[in-house]
């Protein structure tokens, strides 16, 4: 079974487009701006197939983050760990099919591709961005082409449609972050 990870991006949404999963599935989190479930919606318009959304239930980066005690380290962050991951292996564990995973990495994350394959070799693992040398500039062209409004926060200065407050923002991020969101 071919499974889309939509990250409610540009790159996921165009991943999945070009790739023609089985199944897409987004995993919500609180803190995502809430213009991504318009974006979510917009997509599977687009894809004409729905976006099954799984959640965690601590629901939030503070939540997350505050249970386990830890924000982020040279290793990652609390809350990709218990918002993401852990949300993504409890709904490998009832699965019985082989499963290939689609993912959107740009041209410029072979790297972060690579370290992914090592992480998961239980799955196959499809990256047709790289495939077809697509940068971050490419995809947002080609949501644009298919009519596809993307996320508010890219339109907003923001190179990725993360939490708003992301932890492993930098300190770019964070100054930003501070005139838009001052209550972040």
């Amino acid at each position: 079974m071919k499974v889309a990870w939509f990250s409610a991006g540009v790159s996921s949404f165009v991943a999945a487009y070009l790739s023609k999963p089985d199944k897409i599935i987004y995993i919500d989190i609180d803190d995502q701006h809430p213009d991504s479930m318009r974006f979510v919606k917009d997509c599977e318009k687009a894809l004409g197939k729905e976006i099954e959304i799984l959640k965690s239930p601590y629901g939030s980066v503070d939540n997350a983050c505050r249970k386990f005690g830890f924000i982020a380290s040279a290793y990652g962050a609390k809350c990709t760990e218990i918002l993401k991951k852990r949300v993504r292996k409890e709904w490998e564990e009832l699965q019985t099919e082989p499963l290939t995973y689609i993912w959107g990495f740009d041209c410029e994350e072979r790297d972060r591709a690579e370290r992914l394959i090592d992480a998961m070799p239980k799955q196959k693992h499809e990256f047709p961005l790289i495939d077809r040398q697509l940068t971050k500039e490419d995809v947002h062209a080609i949501c644009n082409r298919l009519g596809v409004k993307r996320p508010v926060m890219y339109d907003m200065g923001y190179n990725n449609n993360n939490c708003i407050g992301c932890v492993k923002g930098g300190m770019g991020y964070w100054n930003k972050i501070r005139i838009d969101f001052p209550d972040v």
